[in-house]
C-alpha cells in the first residue's frame, strides 16, 4: 500500500520551517523605499534556505496586502487595491525562480520605478517567496506530510518629502462581559504609523494603579483599528479610570483617552 501523504503550505511574513528544518528565512521582513514621483531605487532582500538536507527550489512573485480593523494581515492579488505599488515593482530574470542548495542563500534587488502622478503618500506591496518543489516530512503524529512554504516581504513606498502622520483615538469603552477595554483608533495621516498602547487602571476608592502590558500595533493611512485590552485576571472589583495613551514616535503628540467603569 502506498503512504498517504497530506499536503502542508507554510505562510509567514518573515520565517517558516517545519518539523524536519525544512524552511527559508528572509530578511529583512520588511523593505521601505523612499521613491519620489518618476523616479527609482533599488532595495535588497536576503533569501537562505536552512533546510538541513533539502534543496529548494524558489520562486519570487508580488502581491497586495491590508490590515483589516484588528490589525491582522489581509492578502490580495497584486494590483487590486487601490494603494498598491505592486505593478511598480521589477525583479531581475535569475530572481524570480532559482534554487538553493541547504545553507545556501541570495540577495534579491528589488526596484522600484514610482510613476509621474500618483495621487497617495504612501503605497505597499507583498514580495512573496514561494517554495515550488514540496518536501517530505512527518509531522508531531508521525503521519506522512508534503511541506511547502511560502514567506512575504512587506514592501512600503513613499516620497522624500516629510507627510503628515497622526493617529486618533474615536472611542474607548469597557465590556463588561469579556472585561476588557476597546479602544477604537484612526490612522489620519498621510503615512504609516507604528506606536505603542499603554493602559493604566487607577482603583477610584484606594488610588492604587495597576499597569496592563503595553501592545504594539501596525497602521496604514486611513485604517480605522479595533484594539482589545485585557484587564488583569487578579484585578479586584470596584470602580476603576482607566487611561489609555498611544504613543506613535511623535514625542509631541500623543493620544490620550480616559475612562471610568465599574469591574465586578
Amino acid at each position: 500500500m502506498k503512504p498517504y501523504y497530506a499536503f502542508l503550505l507554510l505562510c509567514s511574513l518573515s520565517f517558516l520551517g517545519a518539523a524536519a528544518q525544512t524552511g527559508i528565512s528572509v530578511s529583512p521582513p520588511r523593505v521601505y523605499f523612499e521613491t519620489d514621483a518618476g523616479q527609482s531605487s533599488t532595495e535588497r532582500v536576503v533569501v537562505t534556505n536552512v533546510s538541513v538536507k533539502h534543496t529548494l527550489d524558489l520562486a519570487a512573485s508580488l502581491g497586495d496586502w491590508a490590515y483589516n480593523k484588528y490589525g491582522e494581515n489581509m492578502m490580495y492579488p497584486a494590483d487590486s487595491l487601490r494603494t498598491s505599488c505592486a505593478g511598480w515593482v521589477t525583479l531581475k530574470k535569475e530572481d524570480t525562480y532559482f534554487s538553493l542548495k541547504p545553507g545556501e542563500r541570495k540577495e534579491i534587488e528589488v526596484n522600484i520605478t514610482v510613476p509621474q502622478t500618483v495621487k497617495d503618500s504612501a503605497h505597499t506591496a507583498m514580495l512573496y517567496v514561494t517554495q515550488m518543489n514540496p518536501v517530505d516530512d512527518v509531522d508531531q503524529k508521525g503521519a506522512n506530510i508534503k511541506v511547502s512554504i511560502r514567506s512575504g516581504i512587506k514592501l512600503f513606498q513613499k516620497t522624500r518629502a516629510a507627510v503628515k502622520k497622526k493617529i486618533e483615538i474615536t472611542n474607548l469603552h469597557f465590556n463588561k462581559n469579556g472585561k476588557t477595554l476597546t479602544v477604537s483608533f484612526e490612522n489620519t495621516g498621510a503615512i504609516w504609523a507604528d506606536g505603542i498602547l499603554y493602559t493604566d487602571l487607577v482603583n477610584t476608592k484606594t488610588g492604587k494603579k495597576t499597569t496592563v502590558d503595553h501592545i504594539v500595533f501596525y497602521s496604514m493611512p486611513g485604517d480605522q483599528r479595533e484594539m482589545e485590552v485585557a484587564l488583569p485576571k487578579e484585578l479586584p472589583a470596584g470602580t476603576y479610570t482607566a487611561s489609555v495613551v498611544i504613543d506613535y514616535g511623535n514625542k509631541d503628540q500623543l493620544e490620550i483617552a480616559e475612562l471610568t467603569f465599574t469591574h465586578e
